[in-house]
């Protein structure tokens, strides 16, 4: 790595150039890249990883690193919860009830799945 990260000849920083930070960040990674610490790190030289959905890479990764999980997963498990408790339960009328919200889930987890596909 040669020369600062940001810099004003960097097409692509051209919104950021202003930023109050710029003089402290550059010369951080000045001083880190002098002193090595960009040396030798892990997956240096190869290609980062392809993602299925380039645009949202990056909020798929901090939601995967923080535990998230789609919609349509979460009304999944919350159906199966329904569906245990329909098999435990002998009363009609809570068994109605029941039937009525599992329908609804159903409905809920299709629309889900859709808007997470767009």
């Amino acid at each position: 790595m040669h020369g600062p990260l940001f810099c004003a000849a960097s097409p692509w920083q051209n919104a950021r150039m202003d930023h109050p930070l710029i003089d402290l960040i550059n010369a951080r990674i000045a001083a880190a890249e002098a002193e090595g610490e960009f040396e030798n790190l892990p997956g240096a030289g190869k290609p980062l990883p392809t993602e299925a959905d380039p645009d949202n890479a990056l909020i798929n990764r901090v939601m995967r690193e923080n535990g998230a999980i789609p919609e349509f997963v979460s009304l999944s498990r919350a159906l199966e919860r329904l569906r245990a408790e329909l098999r435990d339960t002998g009363d009609r009328t809570k068994r109605r009830k029941i039937m009525q919200e599992m329908s609804l889930m159903d409905a809920r987890i299709d629309l889900a799945r859709q808007a997470y596909r767009k």
